[in-house]
């Protein structure tokens, strides 16, 4: 009796770094990464070659792009919270989940996800010092 390869229903699955990033950066563009992820090879000098080697090198980088193509890109439903904890190549794609068309995507949008991203984490901080707001964290 074969087992079957659980992973062959994620899209990432034999998809190289080269292709999603060839492919997301022909949709949106570099800019519109660099809006949405932060990502400074995005911004600064940006090439598929160098953004290739520092997301080969950088991990949390690397799952944020690839998340980025399995939600925004592939337009997929968010994962499970169980699904959400692993790596994005990780995660198993529930069963006649396909993926959809590309998320239509602003700047607009990005600065609002920027905005909304900042107000949770001075929240988060002010709630761990106990009420007060520390711009320089906890040091």
């Amino acid at each position: 009796m074969t087992q079957e390869n659980p992973y062959l229903n994620n899209p990432l699955h034999g998809t190289s770094l080269s292709t999603v990033l060839n492919e997301i950066v022909d949709h949106y563009g570099f800019a519109l990464l660099y809006a949405y992820l932060n990502i400074n090879c995005f911004n600064k000098n940006p090439s598929i070659a160098a953004s290739i080697k520092f997301l080969k090198k950088t991990q949390w980088a690397r799952e944020k792009v690839e998340a980025f193509y399995l939600y925004q890109y592939k337009n997929l439903p968010r994962a499970s919270d169980s699904e959400f904890e692993k790596p994005p190549r990780e995660r198993i794609i529930p069963e006649g989940i396909v993926p959809k068309e590309p998320a239509e995507l602003s700047f607009e949008d990005a600065e609002q996800l920027r905005v909304k991203k900042a107000k949770k984490a001075l929240a988060h901080q002010t709630k761990k010092s106990g009420g007060k707001a520390n711009p320089w964290g906890n040091y």
